[in-house]
């Protein structure tokens, strides 16, 4: 009897469920040769131009953990200024081109194939900067020398996506896995910043699914982060009724905003969000961020 909760993909491929492994072919498997080409052509067309961008998505993924699936598309992240000038030169190629949402993406289609152009995340937060581009990796992609976005940074992006029908916890685990000892915890704590129990509940995750591993993520992080727990335990609620869940999600939180009375947290969060996030370094954070208390 076939499962009914196979997806389509776990059913057309059974032994590698979500078209995923360690087989460097899974990523181009179902894909036309006319798609990777176009993939290939838009990243010759950038970097001829000049165009600053760099790989994150499945690519990235795959450069640090060794894990490859099949993607539908290519994810280049530019800073936003550089994301209007990759759809120029995408244009003059004949690409169709689209704003598709002015707080986080851009795309170029090519027939049938597109690229998404990737400037922050869904709600605004991790929004690429210098820091993507000191900090990045270089790989070959394409049979070009490209940047590859930071796991520091794919976490910080990734970590805010959990949507019912998708959820990037586990890349976040992986990522932890196989690069988390060599990466800036540091500047980890620094970007999530007022979103701190966001990081923390990603890290919870990782601790639960490798508990053998829990050294990778260094001790003072976690002190840090359940000192801060500890704190918001003693200072109570907030006296601001406020649901900051559409910043993790679009649309899961619809109710609790137009239904049932709550305060919009997005809306407030992109009212209240400091110009820069150094202050993610100290554990009063919750009061200097503005709690309502």
């Amino acid at each position: 009897m076939e499962h009914p909760y196979l997806s389509p993909m776990e059913k057309r491929h059974p032994n590698h469920p979500g078209d995923m492994g360690t087989d460097a072919a899974l990523a181009e498997r179902e894909r036309a040769p006319d798609e990777i080409n176009a993939r290939a052509r838009a990243v010759g067309l950038l970097h001829d131009a000049g165009v600053p961008f760099v790989v994150g998505g499945a690519y990235a993924y795959a450069t640090y953990t060794g894990i490859y699936r099949d993607t539908k598309d290519l994810d280049l992240f530019p800073r936003k200024a550089d994301a209007v000038r990759a759809l120029e030169v995408l244009e003059k190629d004949g690409w169709r081109t689209e704003h598709h949402d002015e707080v986080w993406i851009y795309k170029a289609y090519k027939g049938d194939y597109f690229v998404d152009f990737i400037f922050s995340s869904g709600n605004g937060v991790a929004t690429v900067d210098d820091e993507w581009f000191t900090n990045a990796k270089k790989a070959n992609i394409f049979g070009y020398e490209c940047l590859i976005a930071p796991a520091e940074e794919m976490i910080w992006s990734k970590a805010f996506v959990t949507e019912r029908e998708r959820y990037d916890g586990a890349d976040i685990n992986h990522l932890i896995l196989k690069a988390g000892r060599e990466m800036d915890w540091d500047r980890i704590l620094r970007r999530f910043d007022r979103y701190w129990e966001v990081l923390l509940s990603h890290l919870m995750m990782f601790r639960f699914a490798y508990p053998s591993e829990r050294d990778i993520v260094p001790n003072y992080v976690m002190t840090e982060l359940m000192s801060r727990t500890l704190q918001t335990v003693r200072d109570g609620s907030w006296d601001t009724r406020l649901c900051r869940g559409n910043l993790v999600s679009k649309v899961n939180y619809h109710v609790d905003i137009h239904h049932w009375g709550f305060g919009d947290g997005r809306a407030w969060d992109e009212q209240e969000r400091p110009e820069g996030d150094v202050r993610g370094a100290r554990s009063e954070l919750e009061n200097t961020a503005g709690s309502g208390r």
